[in-house]
């Protein structure tokens, strides 16, 4: 695994997490910079993931990010990297985690040219589901709703089929209703959309 950060002391704590397989993060870090640098090598330093279908953190509001990981320590959201890092975490090191990584700064909106045909039509099943009533008109979330502005395009396609299917355990049921008669293609121009607000 190859950390972000420049330190050397965070480097050695990356490649120690690598070979005993991320249990013993606590026992390793002194800082919460150090403890969280296995995740944010894949999150992205600075709040923007520059990996395939991984989300970025940067921004999402504290107490959102508190259920999540809540959700992966108890297993109620699995995802094997994320439920082994967070064994044996305490209630008050996610307040910790969780409090760190909100103030991230938010990621930036994809930078491609935008297809006005799209944006259109997400606009219109925005206004139809009212997405922003929840999300916010700015789509920045808040308290356990999560921010989507400037998200990245295909991590959002997954997370929208993922609550569609009913395969991503949510703690309230309202996304699957909501995304139920909403098709493939629809959802994909939610996400070009999403990914793209400034």
């Amino acid at each position: 695994m190859v950390a972000t950060s420049k330190k050397h002391g965070v480097q050695i704590i990356v490649f120690a997490l690598t070979l005993l397989g991320g249990a013993t993060i606590a026992a390793l870090a002194d800082t919460m910079e150090e403890r969280l640098a296995p995740c944010l090598a894949c999150h992205g330093a600075q709040g923007q993931s520059e990996k395939p279908e991984v989300p970025s953190l940067g921004a999402q509001p504290a107490f959102y990010l508190l259920v999540q990981l809540y959700m992966f320590r108890e297993g109620m959201r699995v995802v094997e990297p994320m439920n082994e890092m967070m064994k044996g975490t305490s209630d008050d090191e996610l307040r910790s985690m969780s409090d760190f990584i909100s103030k991230l700064p938010p990621p930036q909106p994809a930078a491609e040219n935008d297809d006005a045909t799209r944006l259109d039509q997400a606009r219109s099943l925005i206004h139809a589901n009212r997405c922003n009533y929840c999300h916010s008109q700015n789509f920045v979330g808040g308290e356990n709703i999560p921010r989507l502005a400037g998200q990245r395009e295909d991590y959002l396609v997954k997370a929208l089929r993922a609550y569609k299917h009913n395969t991503r355990r949510a703690y309230e049921p309202w996304m699957s209703n909501v995304l139920y008669a909403i098709t493939d293609e629809q959802l994909a121009d939610l996400a070009y959309f999403l990914a793209r607000v400034r």
